[in-house]
């Protein structure tokens, strides 16, 4: 049985669709299961709910990961090797708001080793992911102009590949 699609109504608005569910699926061109395991060592409330490997064929070396499911911070994403015609750019990335600046020393240590930093809180995973991580308290600097300056704010972060919270608070409190 097919699933339900979007169809149209007499008043020409589409009907929803129910999915059971939504998650992105990185695909690499190897190393999946590498990439996977760092980053559930680096998160709380991450595991490795499964993972599948190939027994070895002309299109797929042995090992190679056929579909892996795993969650960070309990949030699901699926994944595989699919070869070397497979790469990731910055039009994708994901995002980390950290609560801390030790949450996002750990993290960038831990996700810039092998990779590379970028300007204003972007790396490059050693897989080439693309991650920002960011400051919670960023986002209310950004925004509220009533009670700081957020050009400054703004500024510095440009000038920064990993924020600095204090730094940020600095500039966010001068005066314009």
């Amino acid at each position: 049985m097919n699933a339900p699609s979007a169809t149209s109504t007499a008043t020409g608005i589409k009907e929803k669709t129910k999915v059971q569910g939504i998650r992105p699926c990185l695909v690499f061109a190897e190393r999946a299961e590498e990439a996977i395991n760092l980053y559930v060592s680096l998160f709380d409330n991450s595991r490795v709910v499964s993972l599948v490997r190939s027994e070895g064929n002309e299109k797929m070396p042995k090992n190679t990961v056929m579909h892996a499911v795993f969650e960070l911070d309990g949030r699901e994403y699926t994944a595989f090797d699919g070869g070397p015609s497979f790469s990731f750019s910055e039009g994708f990335s994901i995002v980390v708001t950290c609560a801390t600046q030790e949450e996002i020393d750990r993290l960038w240590a831990g996700l810039t080793e092998g990779g590379e930093e970028g300007p204003c809180g972007w790396l490059k995973d050693p897989f080439g992911v693309s991650w920002q991580i960011v400051p919670a308290a960023l986002g209310e600097m950004l925004s509220d102009s009533k009670h700081g300056n957020t050009a400054k704010a703004l500024e510095a972060m440009l000038k920064m590949k990993k924020l600095d919270i204090a730094t940020l608070r600095r500039a966010y409190r001068s005066a314009s």
